[in-house]
Order: structure tokens, then sequence, then C-alpha cells
């Protein structure tokens, strides 16, 4: 029965697993915020494309 305690209490006293959670969370928070980043800026760029090639549209003869 002290074995089993024993281990009970190295299983709650360990950190490790806590560790990989938390660099787990901040990647996918990272991810979050890249993916957030890449879809404004390429809505934004897409804005421009158009404006780009209505007035390219305008000018031809």
């Amino acid at each position: 029965m002290d074995k089993l305690a024993l281990t009970f209490k190295r299983f709650i006293q360990d950190e490790d697993g806590v560790t990989a959670i938390e660099y787990g969370l901040i990647a996918a928070l990272i991810a979050v915020v890249i993916i957030a980043s890449v879809q404004l800026v390429g809505n934004e760029l897409n804005v421009v494309f158009n404006h780009i090639a209505t007035k390219l549209q305008d000018a031809t003869p």
C-alpha cells in the first residue's frame, strides 16, 4: 500500500505533463493569431488586387 501511495504522490508532484500542456496551449494560441493575421491580410490584399484590376480594365481602350 505504501508503494501505491508513493507512486501516487510522485504522479501528483510530476510537472512534466503540465509543462507540455502549457507549451501546447501557447503553440495553439500562436497558431490562432497567425491564422487570423493571414486571413485579415489576405482579405485586404484581395481588395487591393481587385481595385488594381478594375483600374487596369478601365484604362484599356
